[in-house]
């Protein structure tokens, strides 16, 4: 019988901070992310953008695709980007003035987070959500 394995000790240095997001018009991505999330423009060059979160350190960067990286499509199934906010109504309402039309409009979940749905102009995804308390204390 083989010797049980000592538990390892948890990670705690590492910490999620960047997402690479694959484009087919970069200019219609930025005016989603930057102009209907807040998110702010910290550098941009030929075929990528690369924003920060307007309240944090996490970045996430725009890549446009190209003909050479077919492998690359930004459809990713199985996969959702979540942005909290404290207004889920008020950025929900400025993404749809904007002609961005939500999947699910904001509504409270029996989890304790108010939630709504959208796809982002490649069809990522999104939720933009506010967990606040609840957030690693689930109310379920």
């Amino acid at each position: 019988m083989p010797a049980a394995r000592k538990p390892e000790k948890r990670v705690r240095s590492i910490e999620f901070n960047h997402v690479m997001i694959y484009v087919r018009d970069l200019g219609r991505s930025l005016r989603f992310y930057r102009d209907g999330l807040g998110f702010e423009l910290v550098e941009q060059v030929e075929g990528y953008a690369r924003l920060r979160s307007p309240n944090g350190t996490g970045t996430i960067a725009l890549h446009l695709l190209s003909e050479d990286k077919p492998h690359m499509a930004p459809e990713m199934e199985g996969l959702r980007l979540y942005f909290e906010t404290g207004d889920v109504d008020g950025v929900c309402a400025r993404l749809a003035t904007m002609g961005f039309a939500l999947d699910a409009p904001p509504k409270d979940m029996p989890w304790g987070w108010r939630h709504a749905y959208l796809k982002d102009p490649d069809g990522h995804e999104i939720s933009v959500y506010h967990a606040g308390e609840a957030r690693f204390r689930p109310t379920m």
